[in-house]
């Protein structure tokens, strides 16, 4: 991964107003607000109108678990987001991945394990390459899945992509608590 230099410093909550003091701490997982939210605490308005969709991506969509976090460290991945991969990465092991999974996803299709992840893997590195899924890859995601959860796919990368952008340019730094920012 391709280390960021902070950009934007971490926002002191206390200086912001309660109410968006408030809409950010509600993002707090574990009583702890991630560093990308003290980032992005210097805006507000963004913070408000983006967790919504942000949360609806990562929790409420239709896609199983492990082909969601295999699209979001994939994108990580391609975009040498540090932020993101570290962050996912965790979310990923506790929900059962592997060394050599997370291995696979660096590899990208040529490392996929089966089919499906094949094509999950591929549908990531078409829209990163060409912004568009291919209809080989589409054919084969179609095959397994329903029109929304097509649709899910599209914008959890996209999501993530957008994401990435955003940490990588802001140069948001890992949270102490990832075993990554110890090294």
């Amino acid at each position: 991964m391709i280390k960021r230099k902070q950009r934007v410093p971490m926002r002191d909550l206390a200086t912001l107003e309660p109410s968006d003091r408030e809409m950010v701490e509600k993002n707090a997982m574990g009583g702890r607000v991630f560093n990308i939210f003290k980032v992005l605490a210097h805006h507000p308005g963004l913070v408000k109108r983006w967790t919504p969709f942000a949360g609806h991506i990562l929790s409420k969509q239709s896609l199983a678990f492990r082909d969601r976090e295999l699209l979001i460290l994939r994108i990580g991945w391609l975009n040498q987001a540090e932020y993101e991969f570290a962050q996912h990465e965790l979310i990923a092991r506790r929900g059962g991945f592997t060394d050599a999974d997370i291995e696979s996803v660096k590899k990208g299709p040529a490392g996929a394990v089966n089919a499906h992840e094949k094509a999950l893997m591929q549908a990531v590195d078409d829209l990163y390459e060409n912004s568009v899924i291919s209809d080989a890859t589409w054919d084969a995601l179609a095959k397994a899945y329903s029109t929304e959860q097509m649709i899910d796919v599209v914008f959890t990368i996209g999501q993530y992509n957008m994401v990435s952008w955003a940490l990588n340019s802001l140069g948001v730094p890992l949270d102490d608590f990832l075993p990554q920012a110890k090294k």
